[in-house]
């Protein structure tokens, strides 16, 4: 059996979530220092699942499932409340579009940041920027503009780019590559692909199992906060349509 990248064991994830919405501000302020305002809810609970080094994983269900919280809780963004997690290599997580970027830098300040955090040193920086240059199609005055002022494609340009430029060993991705023009997602999947043949750890969110059947080797289908299927990626695809009621060809 080969090495585990990833292994997560009776995985407890206790959020506070606000109680209610507020009409108006001064039901809001009104409200401030109130224990009624807050309240501790259950986002994730008995997580079990091991990834092989190498593999790439794909994760399906529907939304409020608990899929970017775990993401989150495997990239070290989200503490779980209970249980145990062990990520072995450096971690390249691209999630939810923009996070991990800093709005009111540019993008050139953002490469920046991004390769400082990483430790990463004066070559690696440069082959960023090179790799980053030529991946994400921004012209110079664009990646000298403020993220902020970005659209929802250039954000997702750069943060993929930035992301997979040097090699990650676990490479999470969130539901992003939608967001991109056709020609960007094939290249974001052969750069995917490229990735998986390097031996990168892929852990690959979608709501859409026809992305999840053409780049993943195994699956998982989350429903409220929990996995209640591991296997195939057809395997899976049947129990998560059989969720949503819609019949899959065999």
């Amino acid at each position: 059996m080969a090495p585990l990248a990833i292994a997560l064991h009776d995985l407890h994830v206790d959020l506070l979530v606000q109680r209610y919405g507020f009409r108006s501000i001064k039901e809001y302020l009104v409200s401030i220092g109130s224990k009624r305002l807050l309240e501790r809810k259950r986002i994730l609970h008995d997580v079990h699942l091991e990834i092989a080094r190498g593999e790439c994983f794909g994760i399906v269900g529907r939304n409020g499932s608990g899929k970017s919280t775990l993401l989150r809780v495997i990239a070290g963004i989200v503490e779980p409340t209970k249980g145990a997690v062990c990520v072995q290599g450096r971690v390249a997580p691209m999630l939810s579009l923009g996070v991990g970027l800093e709005p009111e830098l540019s993008g050139w300040e953002n490469v920046a940041l991004c390769s400082s955090l990483l430790g990463l040193s004066r070559s690696d920086i440069a082959h960023t920027k090179d790799y980053v240059r030529h991946f994400a199609g921004l012209s110079e005055p664009e990646l000298s503009m403020q993220v902020k002022r970005y659209s929802t494609g250039m954000t997702a340009r750069l943060g993929f780019s930035i992301a997979t430029a040097n090699d990650p060993d676990v490479l999470l991705v969130d539901e992003v590559l939608a967001v991109g023009d056709a020609a960007f997602q094939q290249q974001c999947y052969r750069r995917i692909d490229e990735l998986k043949k390097g031996g990168c750890t892929i852990v690959f969110v979608s709501h859409f199992l026809g992305e999840v059947q053409r780049i993943c080797d195994r699956a998982a289908c989350m429903e409220q906060g929990t996995i209640v299927k591991v296997g195939s990626t057809h395997e899976v695809g049947l129990h998560y349509h059989g969720l949503l009621g819609i019949p899959l060809n065999p």
